[in-house]
């Protein structure tokens, strides 16, 4: 792996402007991506998981916007970008797939002619040249028949059809950074492991690396490389995958682990149902200087209350963001 990270987020913040005043959505926020990484970020609805990777992909739109840091992207900072050079960006170096295809997929345009323009507007290719290449694309994600899919629209697709072809979009340009937000979380339980595998394997055999977000620590386990967990818009926990689900250290992230329900677990552990973490996340406006974890957290003290902890390094380039991990 080169030396210089694919994706690297420097201090980022991100706020909600509101009658004139900024609310905290994502504070301080780093980390980095290498090439052929996949790289998951997880957390509950509410943590700043999209909101990050809107950024990332220069979709951030006001009310929200960037308060401080760096968005770099092999090296170059977008946030510096016109809106111009961003689009330009955009699908060609850094591609996103979004979690419902159907609101992402255009219903006016046949599937060729979406796959299609992402080769006429970043490679320069004739139309007939790009449609050459759709039909490839398509045949690279495993649709049957694609000299016949090119010419259907999305709705006589099915959602598994539908996020392949979301897939086949994204990679069309061979992207330095993929981006993939709940993948899978519109589709059907027994599809859900072939698209996971489909991108690990196209994005391996690229070399591209892959920022996964999702509420599925199952999935999140089986696919990255490194974790990072998020609560209330900041980085509470970050290390590799094989020892944030093995040894959790944050109160949060022991919370989300303690979670799952893995087989044999209640009998090992003679529980009778499933742990839960009690309360909610703390909406934009309620959030303080303090840990937004400490009202739902069981070793929470005073000064949890009343200071946000500060990030600790931990073995390598782990980190974590708690009073009490110890």
């Amino acid at each position: 792996m080169s030396d210089q990270p694919i994706l690297q987020l420097d201090n980022l913040s991100i706020a909600l402007r509101h009658k004139e005043q900024d609310y905290p959505a994502v504070s301080q926020m780093n980390f980095s991506i290498q090439a052929g990484e996949v790289f998951g970020l997880v957390g509950e609805s509410g943590c700043g998981k999209s909101l990050s990777a809107l950024t990332i992909a220069g979709l951030l739109r006001p009310p929200l916007h960037v308060t401080q840091g760096q968005v770099l992207l092999e090296g170059q900072d977008i946030n510096r970008l016109s809106n111009r050079d961003m689009r330009r960006l955009r699908g060609d170096r850094v591609a996103m797939i979004f979690q419902e295809p159907m609101t992402s997929l255009n219903p006016l345009m046949t599937i060729g002619d979406q796959i299609g323009e992402m080769f006429v507007l970043h490679k320069g290719m004739s139309v007939r040249q790009a449609r050459l290449k759709a039909i490839e694309a398509l045949e690279q994600v495993q649709v049957p028949s694609p000299e016949r899919r090119i010419k259907d629209y999305p709705h006589q697709l099915s959602g598994g059809m539908r996020q392949r072809v979301m897939i086949a979009i994204a990679l069309a340009c061979d992207p330095a950074l993929l981006i993939a937000d709940e993948p899978t979380t519109a589709l059907d339980v027994t599809i859900q492991a072939e698209i996971v595998e489909l991108i690990l394997e196209l994005c391996k055999a690229r070399g591209t690396a892959v920022l996964m977000i999702s509420h599925d620590l199952g999935l999140v386990a089986r696919m990255c490389d490194r974790v990072a967990v998020m609560y209330a818009g900041h980085i509470v926990e970050q290390r590799p995958a094989s020892q944030i689900f093995t040894d959790p250290r944050h109160p949060y992230t022991r919370g989300l682990v303690a979670s799952l329900p893995l087989l044999g677990r209640r009998l090992q552990e003679g529980r009778k149902k499933l742990t839960e973490i009690k309360g909610v996340v703390p909406g934009l406006l309620e959030r303080d200087e303090a840990c937004g974890f400490a009202s739902r957290c069981p070793r929470a003290s005073e000064q949890c209350r009343t200071l946000m902890p500060p990030v600790t390094a931990l073995e390598g380039i782990s980190t974590i963001r708690c009073y009490h991990h110890d």
